[in-house]
């Protein structure tokens, strides 16, 4: 594969599996889309806000090596298409997880994660205000944390929890390649006077707080128009 395609090839890597189950007659994911696409898209416009903010800030940038090199307001179409991509994929984790898990067994763990997680999130991104990326994503994840509670108490926490930890698998492996892992440069770098400089592997430490932002917003608008009535259900059902 030439170079200038790396980025759109990851994509396309990450959205190939997931869009391939779909149709499955177990999961039935496309059944799903009609809450899917908008909760996507309403997420995607926030997030490609914020990205062309940070791109313009210089707090990251994507190397020319391995993109086309189109763009829409100034980031590369792979970087828009990975708004719609990552959370196509984590949502189906998502549903498989429910199908093949039905007892919520993580729910317990909903409103300590809440209590916990936003004061320590608003904390760190006050006391990191120098460092953009840490602060505006610490806090505005927290925000979102706060906002779904309040809206939904800790119904979906559990299911969201259990499928955030295992969409944080693939997600860091694919930043992993955006951050340089196994390339001879990273397709997006990072500024690092931006961020707190805890890597894990190539990946800044703020990207497992990025997903779970990212991903509960999505969640909290696609469970909101699936109107979905009871997750403690036999698969199939």
């Amino acid at each position: 594969m030439k170079e200038e395609y790396y980025y759109l090839g990851l994509m396309v890597f990450t959205i190939l599996y997931p869009l391939s189950q779909s149709f499955e007659h177990r999961i039935k994911y496309y059944k799903k889309w009609p809450a899917l696409w908008p909760a996507t898209l309403f997420t995607a416009l926030v997030y490609i806000i914020w990205d062309h903010w940070f791109t313009v800030q210089g707090v990251w940038w994507f190397n020319e090596r391995y993109i086309l090199g189109v763009y829409l307001f100034d980031l590369p179409v792979e970087e828009i298409s990975f708004f719609f991509i990552v959370p196509f994929a984590c949502i189906f984790i998502y549903e498989v997880l429910i199908y093949f898990f039905p007892k919520d067994w993580l729910q317990p763990l909903g409103k300590p994660m809440v209590y916990i997680l936003v004061p320590a999130l608003l904390i760190l991104g006050l006391i990191s205000w120098d460092k953009l990326y840490t602060a505006f994503n610490f806090i505005f994840s927290s925000l979102i944390l706060l906002i779904h509670f309040l809206i939904f108490k800790d119904k979906l926490l559990g299911r969201f929890l259990f499928g955030y930890l295992i969409t944080l698998i693939p997600f860091m492996l694919v930043n992993g390649v955006l951050t340089g892992s196994w390339l001879d440069e990273p397709i997006v770098g990072y500024n690092n006077e931006e961020n707190l400089g805890i890597r894990l592997g190539t990946v800044p430490i703020e990207d497992s707080v990025y997903l779970l932002g990212m991903l509960l917003l999505n969640i909290s608008i696609y469970e909101k128009l699936l109107n979905r009535k009871t997750f403690d259900r036999k698969p199939g059902l």
